[in-house]
């Protein structure tokens, strides 16, 4: 029988968890396998080139572009500071004296004898790499990065803004239904992770950047919010390149949406653990999910080998990520083999589920994810 492909969830306590740690361009590598890392240990570094500063010696100095080179004082190769001359012209027996200074720090990459341009190439920009994760280098990627392996419990969410964080997780709900107002924020969340329940307002989004929050973690968050908080729309791209300090994870969706008790649950067991946290979020190929991990043996078994190729199955934990069930959570109940037809009039697979109160209900196969567990 054919399957709809039904992207996965992760909520779990124990799992191997690796992350590869690579370099945009090739450079050193500065760890070895088997070597023990910490968050913030730097795995991997390389040097961009600088960016290419263009001066216009020949007009400055008053030559001709083919006369510039006699009259620079450094040459292709010298390194030069800001303001130091680099070209001077005297006229007149030495009555008039024109020079030309340079504009920044870096080396003499080109001298135009067409142009009289001189180009001065800024320093290199160090890059570095950290290992994000609290583990052991399990892989070594020649003058690329590493792969850093841990076992521990993973949460992923459903969207999230802002990139990689680090800091202790702190509980500020009594319930997955509480909202996170910036009344719940004090001065003692300074570089956590602060969890709330069902919804993140603006106003503790904006107090959470001034205490200097690491990250916050919700059900969910109304659009207009996320919106004012960014100061911008979000488009269907990549999220986490953000210009924000603290990294947001919105685990159920848009809106006031209680959060799934077996990750509200989870994320109480981990209270004052050290947690490493991601909002980057893509929903179109190669799906990325912003994600809470927690390196340690938090008990339960390791669902690394968990198989969820074989599809859904009945007693398979979902949510459902259409309306009008939007983001409950359901047990798969049966798996109809004919199609059927839906309000679009398309003919689609279906299934049964049960909600979490009990109703069963019939929905699209294609409007469900699997929670992983």
């Amino acid at each position: 029988m054919a399957h709809a492909y039904t992207p996965g969830l992760k909520v779990t306590a124990r799992t191997t968890i690796r992350k590869v740690r690579r370099l945009p361009i090739r450079g050193e590598v500065l760890v070895e396998e088997g070597q023990q890392v910490a968050p913030d240990t730097v795995v991997a570094r390389a040097h961009l080139p600088g960016d290419p500063e263009t001066i216009n010696v020949a007009h400055r100095l008053s030559v001709d572009p083919e006369d510039v080179e006699e009259y620079m004082t450094k040459h292709v190769g010298d390194q030069v500071r800001e303001d130091e001359v680099i070209a001077e012209y005297r006229a007149f027996f030495g009555l008039f004296k024109y020079q030309c200074k340079a504009p920044c720090d870096g080396t003499i990459e080109h001298i135009s004898p067409v142009t009289g341009q001189v180009t001065i190439r800024r320093p290199p920009v160090p890059v570095e790499v950290d290992a994000y994760i609290r583990g052991t280098v399990k892989e070594v990627l020649a003058e690329e990065g590493v792969v850093v392996e841990t076992t521990g419990a993973l949460i992923q969410g459903i969207f999230g803004v802002g990139g990689e964080a680090q800091g202790v997780i702190d509980l500020r709900a009594d319930s997955p239904d509480d909202v996170l107002d910036a009344a719940e924020l004090d001065a003692s969340c300074r570089g956590k992770v602060v969890v709330g329940g069902s919804l993140v307002t603006a106003a503790a989004l904006r107090k959470a950047d001034e205490l200097g929050v690491a990250g916050v973690v919700c059900g969910g968050i109304i659009d207009r919010d996320l919106v004012e908080f960014l100061g911008y729309d979000i488009g269907v791209a990549i999220t986490g390149q953000e210009d924000i300090n603290v990294t947001l994870i919105i685990t159920e969706g848009f809106g006031r949406i209680r959060m799934a008790d077996r990750t509200f649950a989870l994320l109480k067991d981990l209270e004052g653990h050290f947690a490493s946290i991601n909002g980057a979020t893509q929903i179109r190929a190669g799906v990325l999910r912003p994600e809470v991990i927690v390196p340690g043996d938090f008990g339960g078994a390791d669902s690394s080998g968990a198989e969820v190729s074989e599809g859904l199955v009945p007693g398979m934990p979902i949510r459902i990520i259409r309306q009008p069930y939007f983001g409950l959570l359901a047990t798969v109940v049966e798996l109809p083999p004919d199609l059927k037809v839906i309000e679009t009039e398309a003919k689609v697979r279906i299934l049964r589920a049960r909600l979490e109160d009990g109703r069963e209900v019939i929905v699209p196969r294609a409007n469900v994810e699997i929670i992983e567990q």
